[in-house]
């Protein structure tokens, strides 16, 4: 796990991110810490992200590989508004044992532990992979990337998304997929035999699209899926899958 911790300070720094970032900002100071996306005009994933308080600054944990282009992101829609954003110098922890001294829950899931931000990085050693099969939990660089939906990958369950805070960068078509249409595409847990790579094509028995494969464990894996067409058995590679939904 490769996490960079962005700083945004300044007066202004959190209706500049309530006007950007997919949940309420505003709630951060009673919740302390946040989970979050950025998206494209259009509503296509740019990253997710754990907003977190600190006096006088707001921290972006965010993913190692994701993290110059947020910031050069954020920096262009920075305009007039009293806003600083760099780097912090913190690093993260996170584990699903025994709480550390000022740690905060995850806020997705009760089941994916804490987070411990300061001076040292890491974590307990826990199944992260395992956790996030069970839980149907997308990681960016894996289920998440530049053509996801967050609807379709969790995000209201995850509680990513906040739908009465106002407008966000995204938000239109966000809201547009809540309300007004039933999901036909999303990522969901499937049993599975055998294994194949992260990002094998889903096919029906009769060869046609159904989805690609991603993480695996445990005769369990994520696949974001058509769900029309994943009906019956399933393959993808050599492996055999099955959708119970």
């Amino acid at each position: 796990m490769t996490r960079r911790i962005l700083q945004v300070s300044g007066e202004d720094r959190v209706k500049f991110l309530q006007g950007l970032v997919t949940n309420d900002v505003k709630r951060l100071g009673e919740a302390g810490i946040l989970y979050a996306a950025m998206l494209t005009p259009q509503g296509k994933y740019l990253a997710d992200f754990f907003l977190v308080e600190r006096a006088g600054a707001i921290l972006i944990d965010v993913a190692g590989g994701l993290a110059d282009a947020l910031a050069q992101r954020l920096a262009m829609y920075r305009l007039r508004a009293d806003v600083e954003i760099g780097e912090s110098g913190l690093q993260v922890m996170r584990g699903t044992g025994p709480v550390p001294e000022g740690a905060l829950d995850d806020p997705r899931l009760a089941a994916l532990g804490w987070r411990l931000y300061g001076a040292r990085g890491g974590d307990d050693g826990s199944d992260w992979d395992a956790l996030r099969v069970t839980h149907v939990v997308p990681e960016s660089g894996i289920e998440l990337g530049p053509e996801s939906y967050i609807l379709e990958m969790g995000f209201e369950r995850l509680n990513g998304v906040d739908f009465r805070k106002g407008c966000y960068v995204g938000q239109e078509v966000t809201a547009r997929m809540k309300h007004k249409t039933e999901l036909r595409k999303g990522l969901v847990q499937v049993e599975i035999e055998g294994t194949a790579p992260v990002g094998t094509p889903v096919t029906t028995e009769d060869g046609r699209a159904a989805g690609t494969l991603y993480t695996q464990a445990a005769g369990k894996a994520l696949a974001y899926l058509r769900f029309e067409r994943a009906r019956g058995a399933l393959r993808a590679g050599d492996a055999r899958l099955t959708w119970k939904g």
